[in-house]
């Protein structure tokens, strides 16, 4: 893990590496994510085959503390309220058939907490579908090999040389975007940049912006990059790096 605040203590310094860190002030009622970026994904972005497979591999669980980072609030209750398809008697349910229920999952290879926000409709042939919350991890697990970026609908991805597809790691504050000139895409081009002179190695979110490579930046801001999914390989990063 090469985040190194002066203030910050890891806990088990064996794992050298860092999922997750949790920032807490009582007095204020603040409990949010300190490093990793929230990463909000909406349902009609679900329908996307990446984002399917990553899905089919999220564990359900019990909500904890690092859910109810991710929800209002006001809205936490409802990490414990079953959905009307479980319960017709939930408080989650709406005039019998509707839902606005919570649920709580788990990324079983980055440990880190996902929730599944549901809008259905009462009665059938309705609205009915869910949207999610988590966070990007801030680098890929520590024996990843980075394989591959692929990008749609407004989602950025990682595949590993194992296969494992993994949301691209992200900071806190530092988004990322494409087919423009401004902060997003030059915060993706950064990370994109350093990946590629690491050889897909161990590399942090939080890339500065004066690093990126012109050619990626040229990449990520033109249309091209923009038009449905896109992939680009190690090698094709690592080659627009010598253009």
């Amino acid at each position: 893990m090469t985040f190194e605040p002066a203030d910050l203590n890891l806990t088990d310094p064996t794992k050298g590496y860092l999922n997750f860190v949790l920032y807490t002030e009582a007095r204020l009622g603040i409990a949010s994510g300190s490093l990793n970026a929230e990463v909000s994904i909406e349902a009609p972005q679900t329908q996307t085959p990446h984002l399917q497979e990553w899905l089919s591999r999220l564990v359900r669980c019990e909500p904890n503390a690092m859910h109810c980072t991710l929800v209002e609030p006001t809205k936490i209750p409802a990490l414990f309220h079953p959905c009307v398809t479980e319960d017709k008697n939930s408080p989650a349910a709406i005039s019998g058939s509707g839902c606005t229920c919570r649920r709580a999952f788990y990324d079983p290879e980055f440990g880190l907490p996902v929730v599944g926000e549901h809008f259905k409709h009462v009665g059938t042939g309705g609205t009915d579908q869910w949207s999610y919350t988590t966070y990007a991890p801030l680098e890929l697990r520590p024996d990843d090999i980075f394989s591959s970026f692929i990008t749609g609908r407004g989602l950025f991805w990682a595949r590993t040389d194992k296969g494992l597809l993994s949301i691209l790691p992200q900071k806190h504050a530092v988004g990322y975007n494409i087919g423009y000139s401004g902060g997003g895409p030059h915060a993706l081009d950064a990370y994109l940049t350093q990946i590629a002179r690491n050889d897909g190695g161990t590399t942090p979110a939080g890339t500065p912006y004066e690093d990126a490579h012109p050619a990626i930046v040229a990449w990520t801001q033109s249309t091209a990059a923009d038009r449905g999914t896109n992939e680009l390989t190690l090698s094709d990063l690592q080659a627009m790096l010598e253009s």
